[in-house]
């Protein structure tokens, strides 16, 4: 069975959001160029994600707070308190949305952006760990919901990149090429202010109306503004904060103080005015610095490799886990045949399994977890990413499989396994 064969649920993540292969996307398009694909294109549909009822039920009925609800107007930010208010007696913290305000302030054409949906609500949090993950680089949703021809932000481009996903409605787009091209997350639109409205100005690389199922994807810098057309406009914009080659510089550089040379102090009574007394300081400090780069590169890439696992495993949170129902699971336990109790690795957990003398250690961002060593082939087989019964554990007898497993539930780094 193919990608475009499956239902939503099962798809690849990317494969819903753009119609070319994954080959071909690496190749022609990340991080080089957009990607328009229109639902005619790919039959994509994306109503299994977010909907009209779903924005409803998240300000009517969630309670949201700031900073996951902002509004802005004609490429201003309004002020929180325009949409915000107290939630009463027993709820009186005043960043609260307010559904009236909220209501007042679009029907006067002010855009909702409902932001942080991949931890607020649900489907697109499932969504947004697959993508991730296919990707290798950690996303983010915000919701952007605009009243009928209103624009909620002037012409600006992103320092991520973004796939846009319509949801509901038409709204025309107009994307220019970059004027900052791969801006860094210091490197903000509002730097080159003046180039990006002249850029504007121009001629746009896409000028088109998205409709419900198109999606596009853009890399960072390119430049973009929005403009709802003849109803009520929903899309979703996935932030990609893609990791790049400047990681690898500041590792690199940060190693660099290892080097005696470089540590050296500058010459007393220098002064810093003195352009021609810097230069040759400066000039053979970027040798030693080269020289010390070289030296270093056989370990460098391990210690990026570190550098970004732990970055990655800090941007892209596990899986919520189930209090409840793993508690009563755990009590449970010593009742149940081990054939019925089915678990699985918690997914997005990053776990890392050492074992030495005596131990098997698994490895979170947030604690280190140690069993005997004896249960070090059950723990893989736990990590391995596919559900198991405690029955079927490798090396271990009954009674030592529940104790292994009632230890991971507890620590939260396996869950129960989902029921067909």
């Amino acid at each position: 069975m193919t990608d475009d064969e499956r239902g939503p649920g099962d798809r690849s993540a990317l494969s819903r959001c753009i119609a070319v292969d994954r080959d071909a996307f690496a190749s022609d398009y990340w991080s080089r160029r957009p990607l328009l694909t229109t639902a005619a294109e790919s039959d994509h549909d994306f109503s299994d994600l977010f909907s009209r009822d779903d924005v409803d039920e998240l300000i009517s009925s969630r309670a949201l707070r700031t900073p996951f609800i902002r509004m802005a107007k004609e490429g201003t930010v309004l002020p929180p308190a325009r949409y915000t208010a107290s939630g009463g007696f027993g709820a009186e913290i005043g960043d609260q949305v307010s559904s009236e305000k909220v209501l007042a302030e679009f029907a006067d054409g002010a855009t909702l952006v409902l932001q942080g949906l991949h931890r607020t609500w649900p489907p697109i949090a499932e969504f947004t760990r697959r993508l991730s993950a296919e990707l290798g680089h950690p996303c983010q949703v915000n919701a952007y919901i605009t009243p009928a021809s209103s624009r909620g932000f002037d012409p600006h481009y992103d320092v991520h990149d973004v796939f846009v996903l319509q949801i509901s409605g038409e709204k025309h787009w107009v994307i220019h090429e970059p004027v900052h091209p791969d801006p860094l997350r210091d490197q903000p639109w509002s730097d080159h202010r003046e180039a990006v409205a002249t850029r504007a100005a121009g001629t746009p690389a896409i000028d088109a109306t998205f409709r419900p199922g198109d999606a596009l994807y853009l890399p960072r810098g390119w430049i973009h503004s929005a403009t709802a057309l003849g109803g009520i406009s929903i899309h979703l914009t996935i932030g990609v904060a893609a990791y790049t080659r400047h990681e690898i510089v500041q590792e690199a550089i940060a190693r660099a103080a290892d080097t005696a040379a470089l540590r050296a102090s500058l010459p007393l009574g220098f002064d810093p005015a003195d352009t021609d007394a810097l230069r040759p300081i400066v000039e053979e400090t970027i040798a030693d610095l080269i020289a010390a780069l070289e030296a270093g590169a056989p370990a460098a890439a391990s210690a990026v490799s570190r550098s970004l696992s732990e970055r990655w495993a800090k941007d892209t949170p596990a899986a919520p886990v189930r209090p409840l129902a793993t508690t009563e699971l755990i009590a449970a336990l010593d009742g149940t045949d081990p054939a019925d109790i089915v678990v699985t690795m918690r997914p997005g957990s990053h776990p890392q399994v050492a074992t030495t003398e005596g131990t098997v250690a698994i490895r979170l961002p947030q604690k280190t977890v140690t069993l005997p060593a004896e249960a070090s082939a059950a723990v893989r087989r736990l990590l391995s990413d596919a559900p198991v019964s405690a029955q079927d554990l490798p090396g271990l007898d009954a009674g030592s499989a529940l104790v292994v497993v009632r230890r991971l539930l507890r620590e939260g780094i396996v869950v129960p396994a989902a029921r067909d």
